[in-house]
């Protein structure tokens, strides 16, 4: 496994993603901004006169079998494809009750209830996809999902969502905001 990746996503007047629209599906939303610019490896940037700046980092697969994992290596395209001018960043911060149970009761919920790795998978090569995690960092967001596509495959990135936020785990969501982005330059 490589060693984890700092991100940090910026808020602001400048970056190479324009925002199209921030949208909250749970829990209070993230102020507008017109651009996001997204910042790899330490130091994380200082936030300037950015709206907002969430910041995570890569880690390994905690809740992914071996033959899941190799599932999607084999499938998953790489991030910055010229094709995907479209990307969604969503933010999810899960309840307390989730981070009480057990890391084996998140998985049953998270894959054997809802299929979280297997409705994903589905979907794969044309969104590709990147977790970060910011919930030991202290950030005010668990994870950071970042997804990447091309134009035509949209339709299919809202049935991903729309798939995985009917399931059992999205019940332990308390925040989640939408960040819907298009590459420009």
């Amino acid at each position: 496994m490589p060693p984890p990746l700092h991100v940090a996503f910026l808020a602001g007047p400048e970056g190479s993603w324009r925002i199209d629209a921030i949208r909250a599906i749970a829990g209070p939303s993230l102020p507008e901004a017109p651009r996001l610019a997204v910042a790899e490896g330490p130091p994380a940037p200082a936030a300037g006169d950015c709206a907002w700046v969430l910041r995570a980092t890569t880690s390994n697969m905690r809740y992914t079998y071996h033959a899941e994992a190799a599932a999607l290596r084999a499938r998953q395209e790489s991030l910055s494809r010229p094709q995907a001018t479209r990307a969604v960043l969503i933010p999810i911060r899960k309840t307390e009750a989730w981070w009480a149970m057990a890391q084996d009761e998140r998985r049953a919920i998270m894959e054997e209830q809802s299929r979280h790795i297997g409705i994903g998978l589905d979907y794969l090569p044309a969104i590709a996809r990147r977790l970060h995690h910011g919930r030991e960092l202290g950030e005010p967001f668990d994870f950071l999902t970042w997804f990447e596509f091309a134009p035509e495959h949209e339709a299919a990135f809202d049935e991903l969502l729309a798939r995985l936020r009917a399931t059992p785990e999205w019940d332990h969501v308390d925040r989640e905001v939408e960040v819907r982005l298009t590459r420009e330059g």
